[in-house]
C-alpha cells in the first residue's frame, strides 16, 4: 500500500507521466467500484495528469452505491500509479488511451472509509502488523451470449453447445478467449489458464496468484477485458452467478495461502498431509465466520440460485481435501512447500473483490490469531446430489439459502461490522437489502405457469 506523499510514489508517478507524454496519451480513464463491486470511471485530459497524481481529482459520490449521503457526496479519486496502463484495444490513433485504479479520498486529504479497496488495505495492514502476508489466486468464470430479440423482449441464450475443456481452433470462443489472453498480457497480467468450462457457453480464466490488492486490481481489470472482448463480437459476457436454469452457474473459487518470514505458513513437513496447524486454524475461522460472510462472497439474489445442490456449488460448512463438495478444500500439492494452500468455493465472480478478499483475509486470519478456536474435522462426505430436505435429515451445517438469510447473518456479526466500519457495514447492508427488496416484488413466469390454475 503505498501512501499517497510516499517518495517512492513519485518515482513511480515520474515514470508514467513520462510514459504519457512519450506515447502521445491525450486521456485516462480514472476507474474504482461502488459496494457493489460494478466498475465505474471517468475520463480527464491528460495535460492534468500531473495535478491530478498530486492532487487527485474530485467527483460527486452522492450517485455511488455506497458512497454517502448527498450531505457528504465530495469524493476524491487518487489515482494509483502502480495500475497505470494502456488500453490495448484502444489502438494508436484512439485518444482515450489508459487507465488508473483509484484510491477514494475525502476533501481533507483523508482516506474515505466507504472505499471498497481501502477496507481492503486496511485489512491487509493488519496481517501485516501480524507479520503476514495473504496470497490468493480467484478462478473466474463467465457465460458468453448473444441476445435474440423476439417481439418486445430479447431472449438471452449460451452462445455455444460445448462443453468442460472442449476445443476448436476455429471456434469464435477459442479466438474470444485468446484475445482476451493478448489484452491481459498487454496489461500486465500474467494468465495461468483459459478454457471451457461445463456449462453450454462457460468460460474460465486463472490468472498468477499475488496479493491480495494487486489480486483484486487484476480481478476487475480481467472483468472489465472480458466485456470488452464480448462487445467486440457483438456478444455479452456476463459474470451473473446463475444466467440460466438446469445448467452450472459460475463460481469464483479463491485459492489462499499465508506466507511469514518469507515461508509458505500453510506449510508443515511434518505433518502427515503436509499442512500446518496455522492453515488449519485459518480454515477454522473462515468456516466460523462463513454464514456472514456468505453476504459478501454472494452478494445478490441470484447467487442463491447457484449455491444449491446438484450443480457442483458449495452448500456444506465443512472443509475437506480430494472432495469438492465442502465449503473449503485442500487440493492436492504433492508436498511442495510453495503450494501450500486451501480453496474457498462460494464465492461467485459478481460481488466485488476488495470486500470479498478482506472478509476472507480476515476471518481466516481471526482464526489463526485465536488460542482457543475450534479446528473441524476434515470430512469427504459427498453433498452435491443432495436435496434440502436430506441436508436437513443428515443434520449437515449449509450456508444461507438466500440473500436475505445471508444478510440476517451479517447484520448480527459484531465482526462483520469491525472489518468493514461502521458506516461501510450499513451502507452495504441497506444496499444489498434495497436489492433483495427489488427482487421480492417480482412475478415469475414460473409462479404464473406453476399456480395461477392450481391455487
Amino acid at each position: 500500500m503505498i501512501e499517497k506523499n510516499d517518495p517512492n510514489r513519485w518515482k513511480l508517478c515520474d515514470k508514467v507521466i513520462q510514459t504519457i507524454n512519450e506515447q502521445n496519451i491525450k486521456y485516462i480513464y480514472l476507474q474504482f467500484t461502488d459496494i457493489h463491486g460494478i466498475l465505474k470511471s471517468f475520463e480527464i485530459s491528460s495535460k492534468k495528469i500531473e495535478d491530478c497524481l498530486q492532487d487527485g481529482e474530485g467527483f460527486d459520490g452522492s450517485s455511488i452505491t455506497g458512497y454517502g449521503a448527498i450531505e457528504e457526496s465530495d469524493k476524491v479519486a487518487v489515482p494509483d500509479p502502480t495500475t497505470f496502463s494502456k488500453l490495448p484495444w484502444r489502438g494508436e490513433g484512439n485518444k482515450i488511451g489508459a487507465r488508473f485504479l483509484c484510491d477514494v479520498y475525502n476533501p481533507d486529504n483523508s482516506r474515505y472509509e466507504g472505499d471498497p479497496r481501502y477496507i481492503l488495505q486496511k485489512t491487509v495492514q493488519k496481517a501485516a502488523e501480524n507479520g503476514y502476508t495473504f496470497f490468493c489466486a480467484p478462478e473466474l468464470e463467465f457465460f458468453i451470449i448473444k441476445e435474440k430479440k423476439a417481439e418486445k423482449e430479447e431472449l438471452y441464450h449460451p452462445h455455444d453447445l460445448r462443453g468442460y475443456f472442449d476445443y476448436d481452433p476455429y471456434d469464435i470462443n477459442e479466438k474470444m478467449r485468446y484475445q482476451i489472453a493478448e489484452y491481459c498480457e498487454s496489461m500486465g497480467i500474467e494468465i495461468e489458464k483459459l478454457h471451457h468450462e461445463v456449462a453450454f457457453g462457460q468460460h474460465e480464466v486463472d490468472f498468477k496468484y499475488g496479493m491480495a490488492v494487486d489480486a483484486a486490481d487484476t480481478a476487475n481489470t480481467i472483468k472489465m477485458i472480458v466485456k470488452t472482448v464480448a462487445a467486440q463480437n457483438d456478444m455479452t459476457a456476463t459474470f451473473m452467478p446463475k444466467p440460466f436454469q438446469g445448467i452450472n452457474g459460475s463460481g469464483m473459487h479463491v485459492h489462499e495461502s499465508l506466507w511469514k518470514d518469507g515461508k509458505n505458513a500453510f506449510y508443515d513437513p511434518n505433518d502427515e498431509n503436509y499442512i500446518s496447524m496455522t492453515m488449519k486454524k485459518w480454515i477454522a475461522g473462515q468456516l466460523k465466520h462463513s454464514k456472514a460472510m456468505c453476504a459478501v462472497l454472494a452478494s445478490w439474489p441470484n447467487s442463491y440460485k447457484r449455491l444449491i445442490p446438484g450443480f457442483e456449488a458449495p452448500v456444506y460448512v465443512a472443509w475437506g481435501f480430494r472432495n469438492r463438495s465442502p465449503l473449503i478444500r485442500v487440493p492436492n500439492f504433492s508436498g511442495k512447500p510453495s503450494a501450500a494452500r486451501c480453496e474457498i468455493r462460494c464465492p461467485d465472480p459478481a460481488g466485488n473483490p476488495y470486500l470479498q478478499f478482506a472478509v476472507l483475509l480476515a476471518s481466516g486470519l481471526d482464526g489463526v490469531l485465536s488460542n482457543d478456536i475450534e479446528i473441524p474435522e476434515p470430512t469427504d462426505k459427498n453433498v452435491f446430489h443432495f436435496t434440502s430436505k436430506d441436508l436437513e435429515k443428515e443434520k449437515i451445517n449449509s450456508l444461507p439459502g438466500s440473500l436475505r438469510q445471508a444478510l440476517d447473518e451479517f447484520k448480527n456479526s459484531e465482526f462483520m461490522k469491525k472489518v468493514f466500519g461502521e458506516d461501510p457495514f450499513k451502507n452495504f447492508y441497506y444496499a444489498k437489502l434495497e436489492e433483495f427488496d427489488k427482487y421480492r416484488q417480482i412475478v415469475s413466469e414460473w409462479e404464473r405457469a406453476r399456480y395461477i390454475t392450481k391455487l
